[in-house]
């Protein structure tokens, strides 16, 4: 099982929006100092409480500069709002920055981007199914043709190719089966959302799994929870509880944008069911002892989370847990403390490592 960590980058009103990406920066680099083996980044734009994630790429480009080994994941490009033509090239320039440490996320996107893009939301299907073809084939062959519904080129040679080859490792992810579908058939790699409990995805899971069988692939699950530890569970509460309710405002937060009933029957016409089950909402709702016994987050002691990641191992696929260290305005020296904390006493009982280097914040 690999370890990651993943960053929606969710700013607290009145955060300044430097000193949040700095913070994330300084995270990547103590990640990778300690032992992580990826760190993801959402892409995402529009509503600050839920992420300023704005060009992870450039992040990571950054980020490889001061970092020597952890991998970088942007999860997920929201393919629909994108030049795919242009975005190969774009890929494949950070690729080449980060010495071929990319992997690369390619979603629909939430909801609520298309309207501030000024993209309808009945495309983001077909947009990304047309992208997905032109970016394999841009990074693939020296020259591409393609004639789909929105995207028409002729013998177009995108520049740079990816350092990894045939192109950096790919993952999708969301909430529709479908997705899940289509990912075991491509070999594609899995994420899930960090706030749905197991029960919830275990069907489409089960959904993914069976098409990897189907078409000869190993499934790649990365299983993303929000994570905090201490020794003490009452100063864990005490560090971390105001934080987690931020956490399930902040995510919940965009929604606002989709209220009314029409907007609601759209969403389920268009394949974004999901925004109007309100299913975000209800998670705000959540007490402290709801999100941590229902596992929505692991939070405890370093031996508690070593047991549920052994449950979690049981279940089968899981190929990463990618922990969430930073979030709803935690600040910077906790989501330290538990990149520490997870490396020196939760990650040797998986990797048989004799040490983690100690590494102050």
């Amino acid at each position: 099982m690999r370890f990651g960590i993943y960053a929606e980058m969710q700013t607290a009103p009145g955060k300044s929006h430097s000193d949040m990406t700095w913070e994330i920066l300084h995270q990547i680099e103590h990640a990778d100092q300690v032992g992580f083996d990826v760190y993801s980044v959402i892409d995402h734009h529009f509503f600050q409480k839920f992420s300023i994630s704005a060009n992870p790429l450039a992040l990571f480009c950054a980020a490889a500069q001061r970092t020597e080994r952890i991998r970088f994941r942007v999860a997920l490009i929201t393919l629909p709002l994108e030049n795919p033509m242009r975005l190969a090239g774009q890929v494949a320039e950070a690729d080449i920055l980060t010495r071929g440490r990319l992997e690369c996320g390619l979603g629909r996107g939430h909801a609520w981007l298309f309207g501030p893009s000024n993209v309808p939301l009945e495309e983001s299907r077909p947009r990304y199914d047309e992208a997905v073809e032109i970016l394999i084939s841009a990074w693939t062959t020296d020259k591409m043709s393609y004639a789909g519904r929105f995207y028409k080129v002729q013998d177009l040679t995108v520049v740079p190719k990816p350092r990894q080859k045939p192109h950096p490792p790919l993952f999708t992810g969301g909430t529709s089966d479908i997705t899940y579908q289509m990912a075991g058939q491509r070999g594609w790699g899995i994420l899930v959302p960090p706030l749905l409990p197991w029960g919830v995805l275990e069907k489409p899971l089960e959904i993914y799994k069976k098409a990897c069988a189907d078409h000869g692939h190993q499934p790649n699950i990365v299983y993303i929870r929000p994570v905090y530890l201490d020794e003490d569970e009452k100063q864990i509460r005490k560090e971390v509880e105001g934080a987690l309710h931020n956490f399930l405002a902040f995510n919940a937060s965009p929604v606002e944008s989709l209220q009314g009933e029409a907007m609601k029957a759209e969403l389920r016409a268009k394949g974004y069911g999901f925004y109007a089950s309100g299913a975000l909402e209800s998670l705000t709702k959540l007490t402290y002892e709801e999100f941590v016994g229902q596992e929505i987050g692991f939070i405890g002691t370093p031996e508690k989370v070593i047991r549920q990641i052994r449950n979690l191992q049981a279940k089968g696929g899981i190929g990463e847990l990618a922990i969430v260290s930073n979030f709803g305005g935690l600040e910077h020296w906790k989501s330290i403390k538990t990149q520490q904390l997870f490396a020196e006493r939760v990650m040797p009982a998986f990797r048989g490592d004799a040490a983690v280097s100690q590494v102050g914040a």
